[in-house]
């Protein structure tokens, strides 16, 4: 069965060359999903690397192909192309601002609701089929695992809601404007289900996430629109792509079937 490595044929290139393109598309790759903490890469960073010293068109398809390849059978990661796809933000809400979200969970499954740097173009993550114990041992940050759970938690409010959730006020805002009646057209948003976790804004001393409004702080990608300052959290390419969109799904189930076990038990 032929492979993208054997097409390199019809370049006139060394094989030792072949290598070191491959090689660096690979470092490239490791290396920037580190740095940006699992964002999408676009093609078009992978194609500069190949085209700074080469100029055939077809090259950088090859090169590409060829790191897939050795990702996956040399690393355990399917470096994965993700559909594209434009915010609704940007189809006439130019109103509101646009939050995205990444998330890599704990069982060797890359999960996420980022946002290409531009939307229009092919762009590509990192997915790992280690097997859950070795990904565990060399790959698995404890550390973090706080924090990947509560992004998970935002996640799975945002898919729950149909992809898109507005982020409210907090109390305090929704006091001074509302005073204690909260009217039903902004009960459901973020903060409100947050709320219902036991997750509140005005928390700064968490036992373990510390500042719960500095914590949702620190996974957001804001897009700034022209008008008005209504934030919209929405699913993005990592989320949307089918496997991944699957396995949220099925993270959810096993979460409301675990809670609704102890409930039928009474």
């Amino acid at each position: 069965m032929a492979t993208a490595e054997d097409d390199f044929s019809q370049f006139d290139i060394s094989t030792e060359e072949k290598d070191r393109l491959v090689a660096e598309v690979i470092r490239y790759v490791l290396f920037k999903t580190q740095q940006n903490s699992g964002c999408p890469i676009k093609r078009d960073e992978l194609t500069q690397l190949v085209t700074k010293n080469h100029r055939q068109r077809a090259l950088p398809g090859y090169v590409i192909n060829v790191a897939k390849e050795k990702l996956l059978n040399t690393f355990g990661y399917e470096m994965r192309e993700l559909q594209r796809s434009r915010s609704s933000t940007n189809q006439g809400r130019a109103s509101q601002q646009s939050e995205k979200f990444w998330i890599q969970s704990q069982d060797q499954m890359q999960i996420g609701l980022v946002q290409s740097c531009a939307p229009d173009s092919k762009s590509y993550v990192i997915i790992s089929h280690l097997p859950a114990d070795v990904y565990k041992k060399y790959i698995e940050d404890a550390n973090s695992s706080h924090l990947t759970g509560f992004t998970f938690v935002v996640i799975s409010v945002v898919y729950l809601a149909g992809g898109k959730i507005t982020e409210g006020l907090s109390l305090g805002e929704e006091e001074l404007a509302y005073g204690k009646t909260q009217p039903p057209a902004i009960a459901e948003n973020l903060w409100h289900h947050l709320r219902r976790l036991g997750l509140s804004e005005n928390e700064e001393g968490h036992p373990t996430l510390g500042n719960i409004k500095q914590a949702l702080e620190g996974l957001k990608e804001k897009s700034n629109g022209p008008e008005g300052n209504t934030l919209v959290y929405e699913l993005a390419e990592r989320a949307l792509d089918g496997p991944i969109s699957e396995r949220i799904k099925e993270y959810i189930s096993q979460i409301v079937q675990k809670d609704a076990a102890p409930a039928d038990a009474d």
